[in-house]
């Protein structure tokens, strides 16, 4: 009877040291040596799961990390999806990133600028959306931004979200816009907010640019934007990768300002914040023209002289 009692004292003694052992190998520092993504399988039980993050490196014995889910009553809560893990991360801290479902979430940034065909080009062929991008969208609906999805999301859901945005904040802009605009619409706005966008990119510039597309509208003067006549050849769908031609401005459609009046029927591409706020808050100037001045910005004159300067200078530079 002693040596039985003797041998349960050992035995308990030696299962606390492994019980020990195993929590600190549980907790210690894992192999991985650099940031790595796993994708977790739908359907996969814990032994898939362990196969999966020793084959990335994130942990270096499956069974311990089994046994570390088995001890944490955590086997049945293991969600699938694409996790992304730090290096050193312990078979805890996996293993509960997976049970909790902290997804690794992708992005996608679509730039200002692009016309709606560009951005459905550039979803449609982004990796990891799945899916055929089925929704019909105008021009000017989509808001230039940094959208966040799950791997094999939805292509349909980046649009729809781009959408959706769009939506509420040219609203806001829209009900925060100063007087005497002369926009009929908030269709109107878009369309000079997405001009803007597309003749520059400097920050200082756009409410100057929209300052003057506002008084050659005002003195019923054509708008004559490259801007416009490009998207009349392209209507949207194609970068045209050639300089104007003179003949180009006689094209004849709605959207080309060297031979029509006031703003085109739409947007000619997806504007962002920046050049939305422009459009509705511009510059109080008397500018009635402006020419690359060379150097990524513009020159801004109030007479046509000043203007035929500008642009000597321009061309001097070239």
């Amino acid at each position: 009877m002693r040596y039985l009692k003797y041998l349960i004292a050992v035995l308990c003694v030696a299962l606390i040291f492994v019980w020990q052992q195993l929590k600190g190998m549980i907790v210690a520092e894992g192999p991985l040596q650099e940031v790595v993504n796993v994708v977790i399988p739908k359907g996969a039980n814990t032994t898939v799961v362990a196969k999966e993050l020793k084959a990335a490196g994130v942990i270096s014995h499956e069974l311990l990390f089994r046994l570390a889910t088995r001890l944490n009553s955590a086997d049945k809560a293991l969600k699938a999806g694409e996790y992304q893990f730090m290096p050193k991360v312990s078979v805890l801290q996996a293993m509960e990133k997976i049970a909790r479902g902290e997804v690794f979430y992708r992005k996608i940034t679509i730039p200002e600028g692009l016309t709606t065909g560009q951005i459905m080009y550039m979803i449609a062929n982004y990796p990891g959306l799945s899916g055929e991008v089925d929704i019909v969208v105008r021009e000017g609906e989509l808001l230039p931004e940094t959208y966040s999805f799950e791997l094999g999301a939805p292509r349909s859901s980046i649009i729809l979200q781009a959408k959706s945005a769009m939506e509420k904040v040219k609203q806001v802009i829209w009900e925060n816009r100063a007087e005497g605009l002369p926009y009929k619409n908030i269709n109107e706005m878009m369309t000079m907010a997405s001009i803007i966008e597309k003749e520059t990119a400097v920050a200082e510039e756009r409410a100057l640019v929209a300052s003057v597309f506002i008084n050659r509208l005002a003195k019923k003067m054509r708008l004559q934007t490259d801007p416009t006549v490009i998207y009349a050849l392209t209507e949207g769908e194609f970068e045209l990768k050639r300089a104007l031609k003179k003949s180009d401005l006689n094209v004849d459609s709605p959207y080309n300002t060297y031979r029509r009046y006031g703003l085109p029927p739409a947007p000619i591409c997806n504007p962002g914040v920046a050049a939305m706020e422009a459009a509705v808050h511009p510059a109080k100037t008397d500018y009635l023209y402006f020419v690359a001045s060379g150097n990524g910005g513009h020159n801004f004159a109030k007479s046509l002289n000043e203007h035929n300067r500008n642009v000597r200078k321009w061309q001097q530079r070239r």
